[in-house]
């Protein structure tokens, strides 16, 4: 209820031009060379969401400032992931970029046609809203069939829903996607701080598991299963002392450049032979 409130409170602020202004508060202590990647990820998720939202991405990333093992090229890799990360692409954001498109006078702008499931864009609404709608399209077996969305700044109505869409950001954060971009997020960092207290060797390759996830539909999903394999299948065990991988950097590097397979068979082969060669404890 707390959350409904806050949003109900912004839209109104927002209505009556008293929008959220106060910027997010810079992590103190950061290197000269970090600087300016976080100002960039302060106004990349500023427009994606809220300077609140913003803020949120500054106090993550504190914990990392002046860490032991972690020199400043690497830091500013973790923010900048970090802010594409927390930036990621629902049918919202689609929008917003659509909307914010720069437009070449006398050309008329490109209509984008992008194929979302029915459970992604579900997922986007509030779970008091989403929950039900989702429980029905599982009921009548269409969760995963795919439907056209139109983004296009080609005519005044188009423009009007764009602005829509893109409004729709105020109830983003009470929506079932973004709790699950919520746990990601926390888990990775929380593998990153793991890395960097058992296996320093392999922190780096911890930061760049990131990008297996991007876009949204099936490469998303496929993404985001993948990540999760090698998470559980080598990494944990490895920081757990449960699993000894002498390269642990290379093994993870190894298994992100697996193709993606529906069901995940070609990692889940490639991880198993990786473990049979470790030593197990």
């Amino acid at each position: 209820m707390a959350g409904f409130i806050n949003v109900i409170r912004s839209t109104l602020a927002e209505i009556a031009a008293r929008d959220d202004v106060v910027p997010a508060i810079l992590p103190a202590g950061l290197p000269d060379l970090v600087r300016p990647v976080v100002q960039d990820g302060v106004t990349l998720l500023t427009e994606f969401q809220s300077p609140s939202y913003a803020q949120l991405y500054c106090d993550r990333l504190r914990r990392f400032v002046g860490k032991h093992g972690l020199d400043d090229a690497l830091l500013g890799e973790i923010a900048r992931l970090l802010a594409i990360r927390m930036s990621y692409h629902d049918a919202i954001r689609i929008a917003q970029m659509k909307l914010h498109e720069p437009v070449t006078p006398g050309r008329v702008p490109v209509v984008d046609v992008r194929r979302f499931r029915l459970d992604e864009l579900v997922s986007a609404l509030p779970e008091i809203v989403g929950d039900p709608l989702m429980w029905g399209l599982e009921r009548i077996n269409c969760a995963h069939r795919t439907v056209p969305i139109r983004f296009s700044r080609a005519s005044f109505w188009g423009i009007k829903r764009l602005e829509l869409e893109s409004w729709l950001r105020r109830w983003r954060l009470l929506s079932t996607r973004y709790e699950l971009e919520r746990v990601w997020v926390e888990r990775w960092l929380h593998m990153i701080d793991r890395a960097l207290s058992k296996r320093p060797d392999a922190v780096e390759a911890i930061v760049q598991t990131a990008t297996m996830i991007e876009g949204y539909g099936t490469g998303y999903r496929h993404g985001m299963a993948a990540w999760h394999q090698i998470i559980d299948g080598l990494a944990k065990p490895a920081f757990d002392g449960t699993l000894v991988i002498a390269d642990l950097s290379g093994a993870i590097n190894r298994a992100r450049a697996v193709p993606r397979d529906p069901k995940g068979d070609q990692l889940r082969k490639v991880i198993g032979d990786i473990r049979a060669h470790a030593v197990l404890s």
